[in-house]
């Protein structure tokens, strides 16, 4: 029975010390390189025909603010189409689309998906017209300059990119927070990951493929939530590595209130969890076939959730105190200690100087929403749980 008890402590302790090296080594990676654009004053050998994919799911308060925000590319406009896939929406608003120099395709579905919005978009494009399809949030605002950046980099070589995702608001303690994690992510697992040799990791927005690929993946993908960890992994089985632009900013609406950030995590961990229960056999059989960039697409899976790794570690290190054992404390401490310099180091400094007193006595509610976001990822693993965007922030939720 101790021996039992010592080898399920080593497995543990093992497995803690994995999550904190893996993120240390992507933190301190980042800062050495790490993107893939191309100088933007480089004139292009082609100036590739864009299909701008836009799935929207009641998007109603938001969709008509971000298309007119994103026609306003400085790339050739008879090279780029704008798709709204409309789901779920009132009349009016598609009759104000209608109006818009843009192409709407109207979907509708028993149980609404991300994945089925862009799979019945991709079917109903015309065949040999474009040459990239990018996926956009109906919050996103590309910056001018995006679609040009992205041709560049196909012009390059590239086969799919993520761009760079940025917070477009930071008026609320959690929509800091929510911006902070957005930048900690690029820094880790694009900028981090690019500078170790590795793909960058998909992110479901602003980023850009290759037609027919697209369209023959995202057939195959399975899940409710978190369509683009999958479509990452069939990308990379195939040998179709990720670039990463960081200089291509695209604007993406971050959570205001805790309710809406409990119910995006809860999606967020339980698409997790469907991935690494249906992509185990598939990563260690990638990695016995020598596919690294595969392989650590399944790793990064493994990695505990940053909000509750640092309320576990904090836990862990304060328990050790409490019952005044060095080894205990002291494990925890170091990791702990490890991990945040590994969060601090990824963040960059415009964001250090938006916070406040107040933000900062918002993040125990945040971990209190993470723990309880992991009471209902059951029921998320079976029902698309919508992130609302342009809601307006109620008062409790500061």
């Amino acid at each position: 029975m101790e021996l039992l008890g010592l080898v399920l402590i080593l497995l543990v302790g093992s497995y803690l010390l994995f999550n904190v090296s893996y993120l240390l080594i992507c933190a301190i990676a980042g800062h050495f390189g790490g993107k893939d654009d191309q100088p933007a004053t480089k004139q292009p050998r082609q100036i590739r025909r864009i299909a701008v994919l836009i799935p929207a799911y009641k998007e109603d308060t938001v969709i008509l603010d971000s298309v007119q925000v994103n026609l306003q590319q400085n790339y050739p406009t008879s090279s780029y189409d704008l798709f709204v896939i409309a789901d779920s929406f009132k009349p009016e608003t598609l009759e104000k689309l209608a109006q818009l120099p843009i192409k709407v395709i109207v979907v509708s579905f028993e149980q609404s998906t991300v994945q089925k919005s862009i799979t019945q978009a991709l079917l109903q494009l015309p065949p040999n017209v474009y040459d990239i399809v990018l996926i956009s949030d109906a919050d996103n605002h590309m910056a001018t300059d995006y679609l040009q950046r992205i041709n560049l980099a196909f012009n390059s070589g590239w086969r799919a990119v993520q761009g760079h995702r940025v917070a477009k608001n930071t008026n609320t303690s959690v929509a800091v927070f929510d911006a902070m994690n957005e930048e900690v992510n690029n820094h880790l697992f694009r900028g981090g990951q690019r500078a170790l040799g590795l793909s960058a990791s998909l992110i479901g927005s602003g980023m850009a493929f290759e037609p027919e690929t697209m369209k023959r993946l995202m057939t195959k993908i399975q899940s409710v939530g978190g369509y683009d960890k999958e479509l990452e992994m069939l990308l990379l089985s195939e040998g179709i590595r990720i670039g990463y632009l960081k200089e291509a900013l695209i604007y993406d609406e971050k959570v205001q209130n805790l309710e809406v950030f409990e119910r995006q995590r809860t999606r967020w961990i339980a698409a997790q969890v469907h991935f690494v229960k249906l992509y185990f056999g598939v990563g260690l059989r990638q990695l016995l076939n020598g596919n690294a960039h595969a392989f650590n697409a399944f790793l990064k899976s493994l990695l505990i959730p940053r909000v509750l790794f640092l309320a576990f570690l904090s836990f862990g290190f304060l328990v050790g105190l409490v019952v005044g054992y060095q080894p205990v404390w002291g494990f925890f401490g170091i990791l702990l200690a490890t991990l945040l310099f590994s969060l601090l180091i990824s963040i960059p400094g415009y964001l250090w100087q938006k916070i406040s007193m107040k933000d900062v006595l918002t993040f125990p509610l945040l971990v209190f929403r993470m723990v309880r976001s992991l009471l209902k990822i059951k029921a998320a693993g079976k029902k698309f749980l919508h992130t609302p965007h342009g809601e307006p922030t109620v008062k409790e939720n500061i």
